[in-house]
């Protein structure tokens, strides 16, 4: 081993194209804290869970888990909350005072619920979107009272899981050799004449015979429509699948079919959970939904 000329440092006697290596060990004090902390990971990885395995990891030898931890603090509040929460799913919700406990638990529990399954569709204000509802208006297509409000959340509309009880209404596609495409655009025409809307090229009088003939019967004679049927208002501006003539067009040619999940029986609503949880929830996403301005 020889000196480094430059540096008077030790060599370890290795040389590569004239670049020597100096033998410069690190300081003692960081060797040891470098092999504290490899026992210490060994020791870690023996005590906790930390291999991963195909479906799992090895538990270690404490029997941690964090999904435990989880599961062990959610009984804790549910544990905390069953009192109210059962006079909420037991609760009048037409009669609950806002600005109560009751209501105030209701309007929390509703808004996270609202946040966690509903937002996705009906946006993360409620103010939907394309072909979902607009649950800040008052146009209900089976009504916006909190009660039925409630039976929609709990049934849903046009599923399989709830198909005995939940809303259902099928509006033909008027375009699969039903009418031909003077008939739907006369009538287009007369429909968006109902509301106020331009741009549509037909003839009203041939539209008023078509909408007679086809229409009436599900939206009424006035197009107010009939919420026992879930038949739209053609009167007003609002227009779930778009109110311009192409897009009204379509909705007669192939007939709209818009489902939601009956979130009663829906596994990831339930979650496992109670009748008793699953009414509380319901209510409270009733409730929230039904104060937002559009509830009846």
């Amino acid at each position: 081993m020889s000196k480094d000329d430059k540096n008077k440092v030790q060599t370890t006697g290795h040389e590569w194209d004239g670049i020597q290596e100096l033998n410069n060990p690190l300081p003692r004090w960081w060797v040891w804290i470098f092999y504290a902390c490899i026992v210490w990971g060994v020791g870690y990885m023996v005590a906790y869970p930390a291999i991963p395995l195909v479906n799992k990891a090895t538990p270690g030898l404490l029997g941690f888990s964090t999904r435990a931890n989880v599961a062990a603090d959610i009984e804790k509040f549910k544990a905390m909350n069953g009192e109210i929460e059962a006079q909420l799913a037991s609760a009048d919700l037409t009669a609950l005072e806002p600005g109560s406990d009751l209501y105030s638990f209701g309007m929390n529990y509703g808004n996270a619920t609202f946040a966690a399954f509903c937002s996705q569709c009906h946006g993360s204000g409620a103010a939907g979107a394309k072909g979902y509802p607009n649950l800040l208006d008052n146009d209900w297509l089976w009504g916006g009272d909190i009660e039925t409000i409630a039976y929609s959340i709990r049934h849903g509309v046009r599923n399989t899981e709830d198909e005995d009880n939940a809303h259902y209404s099928e509006m033909p596609a008027f375009g699969d050799d039903y009418l031909e495409d003077e008939d739907i655009a006369n009538v287009v025409a007369y429909v968006m004449e109902l509301s106020g809307l331009e741009g549509a090229e037909g003839d009203l009088e041939a539209g008023a015979v078509v909408f007679e003939e086809n229409c009436a019967s599900c939206h009424m004679e006035d197009g107010t429509g009939d919420r026992g049927q879930g038949a739209p208002n053609l009167t007003d501006a609002i227009w779930l699948y778009g109110s311009s003539a192409e897009e009204i067009t379509h909705s007669v040619e192939t007939g709209p079919f818009g489902v939601m999940p009956a979130w009663g029986l829906n596994a990831s609503f339930v979650g496992g959970a109670d009748e008793q949880t699953v009414t509380a929830k319901i209510n409270a996403v009733a409730l929230y939904v039904h104060q937002l301005g559009g509830g009846e």
